[in-house]
């Protein structure tokens, strides 16, 4: 195993961090698109389908340029990301389907979609870390 590919914690949570704050700007994109489209515009599913995919595409060339190293095609690593975000795009979508028939979350989207984010953030990186970099840990 090659240097960079040993195991280090501090590495590990310095990536988990550089994730988490090029992610911001794609979660707040996705936010704001999705409080605004919900309350304008669409159902919730469907508003939660179009926010969140824009703030995949946002994710994917932050997270290109700034936070994995490329070590397969960009071709090959867009479509395994793009796979993956489709699935998290699908649990996210399933959650706020489900949540939304909780009275206490249909009534406070913000809440809903905040719970949302949190919960598909960890499956996302771990994820992503493997299409770009072809590995979990």
């Amino acid at each position: 195993m090659a240097d960079n590919q040993k195991f280090s914690l501090p590495k590990l949570v310095r990536l988990k961090l550089k994730f988490a704050t090029s992610s911001l700007l794609a979660t707040i994109v996705d936010y704001l698109l999705y409080l605004y489209l919900v309350g304008s515009l669409f159902s919730p599913v469907i508003s939660n389908v179009i926010s969140a995919g824009t703030g995949m595409l946002i994710n994917f060339l932050v997270q290109k340029t700034f936070v994995f190293e490329l070590r397969r095609k960009l071709r090959t690593t867009f479509a395994i990301s793009f796979i993956t975000s489709l699935i998290g795009l699908s649990i996210g979508t399933g959650l706020i389907f489900l949540f939304n028939k909780l009275p206490l979350l249909h009534n406070n989207q913000y809440i809903t979609k905040a719970i949302v984010i949190a919960i598909v953030f960890f499956y996302n990186f771990y994820m992503k870390r493997f299409a770009f970099e072809k590995r979990f840990v």
